[in-house]
C-alpha cells in the first residue's frame, strides 16, 4: 500500500485523529475528485496512529469497501449476513495471522468459518452474534478497532436499517473499543432524505456522528506541490514553478482534476502561448477527455438541488430561499466560493470551463 508523508492531509487527519481518541465516530463528506481513497489509505497507517495519536495503544482502522458486497438478493436477512461477513472477512484479513491471539488464535478461526455457513436457517442472527465474538477476541486484549466505510451511500442503498441498529448495538457495548468512520458525497442526513429512508429507523446508527463531519476539501499548496512532484518524476517530466502554479490554481487543487490537468500538459505546450493564465489554454485542457471525465464525476455526484444551486453562479436572479442549504453545501464543498462583493463564483476555473462548455447552466 502506498505511503504517504506524515504531514499529508494535515487538516482532515487532525480532525478525524482527535476523534479516534476520544472514542468517537466520525464522517467525512467530499466530492468525487477530492482524493478519497488516498485519504483512506493515509488514515489506516500506523505511522500516522502513532504520530497523531501519540500513544502505544494497540489500535486498527479496518476499511469496508462496498465494492466487495458481492451480488445481493432481496432478502433482508440475506442482506443483514452479507454486511456481517463481509465486516468479519475484512477483521480476519487485518489481524492475520493472528498471532497477538496466542492460544485463542484457533477459536477465532472456528468464529470465522462458523460464519459463513448459509446453510443455517438463522445464519443472518448467528452472523451478527459470530461477529460480535470475532470482534469480542480482540477488543479483550485492549485492542480499540474503527471501521471505515467507503462509499458510504452504497451501504445505505444495500443494507437495511437493522443492520446499521445492530452496528448502533455493537458499539454501545464497546465504547471505549469500536468506533466507526463513513465517508460519503453529501452528509447522511442529505443522503437519507435524497434515498428517502427512513430517518427514524437509521436514528440510532446516524447519531453516533452528531457533531463529528467534516468536509474533505481540496489538496493544500504544499500536497498538490507532492503529487505534482511524484506524478513527473514517474513520467521523466521537468515542471516550472510556473507550471506548478497553473495547474494547481485551474485544478483548485482536486486530486482527480489535477492529475487529469498534469497528463493535458502536452495540449499546454501545443498553445506555445507566453502566459498560461488564457482562457484559450482553459479551453484547450477541458477539451482533453480525462479531464472532461473528471468534471463529469464531479457534476454527476451533485444533487438535483445543487446542480440547479449552481447555475444561480450564472443568473443570481433565479435565487430563491429554498436553494440556500443546496448553495451553502456547495460553499463546503468548495465548489462555488462567496466573491468580496457577495456574490457567487463556480470553482476550480476548469470545472467552471467545463459547464460553459457543456451548457450545462
Amino acid at each position: 500500500m502506498r505511503k504517504y508523508a506524515i504531514t499529508f492531509r494535515p487538516d482532515e487527519t487532525t480532525f478525524v485523529t482527535q476523534r479516534w481518541k476520544a472514542d468517537e465516530s466520525c464522517s467525512l463528506i467530499g466530492v468525487g475528485s477530492v482524493g478519497k481513497s488516498n485519504l483512506l489509505q493515509h488514515l489506516s497507517s500506523e505511522d500516522i496512529h502513532q504520530h497523531y495519536m501519540l500513544s502505544t495503544q494497540k489500535f486498527k482502522t479496518i476499511t469496508l469497501d462496498s465494492n466487495m458486497l458481492g451480488p445481493l438478493n432481496d432478502s433482508e436477512q440475506f442482506r443483514c449476513w452479507a454486511g456481517y461477513e463481509l465486516m468479519m472477512h475484512r477483521l480476519y484479513l487485518a489481524f492475520y495471522p493472528f498471532d497477538i491471539l496466542e492460544d485463542d488464535a484457533q477459536s477465532f478461526y472456528e468464529t470465522y468459518q462458523a460464519l459463513q455457513d448459509g446453510t443455517n436457517p438463522l445464519y443472518a442472527y448467528m452472523g451478527l452474534r459470530y461477529l460480535e465474538l470475532g470482534i469480542e477476541f480482540f477488543t479483550r486484549r485492549g485492542w480499540k478497532i474503527v471501521f471505515m466505510f467507503d462509499e458510504f451511500e452504497e451501504f445505505l442503498k444495500q443494507m437495511p436499517s437493522r443492520f446499521f441498529q445492530s452496528l448502533r448495538g455493537l458499539r454501545d457495548n464497546r465504547k471505549q473499543s469500536l468506533s466507526y468512520l463513513t465517508f460519503s458525497r453529501e452528509p447522511l442526513s442529505v443522503l437519507i432524505e435524497k434515498m428517502e429512508l427512513s430517518a427514524k429507523e437509521l436514528e440510532p446508527f446516524v447519531e453516533l456522528f452528531t457533531g463529528n463531519e467534516y468536509f474533505v476539501g481540496p489538496y493544500n499548496f504544499t500536497d498538490s506541490v507532492n503529487m505534482l512532484q511524484s506524478l513527473a518524476k514517474r513520467h521523466q517530466i521537468t515542471l516550472s514553478s510556473e507550471l506548478h502554479d497553473f495547474l494547481i490554481n485551474i485544478s483548485g487543487g482536486f486530486a482527480g482534476l489535477l492529475r487529469a490537468c498534469f497528463h493535458a500538459l502536452p495540449t499546454i505546450s501545443e498553445t506555445r502561448q507566453p502566459s498560461f493564465n488564457t482562457q484559450a489554454v482553459l479551453s484547450k485542457i477541458v477539451s482533453r477527455r480525462a479531464v472532461q471525465e473528471e468534471c463529469k464525476t464531479l457534476w454527476n455526484g451533485l444533487t438535483q438541488e445543487e446542480q440547479t444551486a449552481i447555475k444561480v453562479a450564472f443568473n443570481p436572479q433565479e435565487y430563491h430561499d429554498s436553494l440556500q442549504p443546496a448553495l451553502d453545501l456547495l460553499v463546503q464543498k468548495r465548489l462555488l466560493h462567496v466573491t468580496n462583493e457577495g456574490g457567487l463564483t463556480i470553482a476550480p476555473p476548469v470545472f467552471l470551463q467545463y459547464i460553459r462548455t457543456k451548457e450545462i447552466k
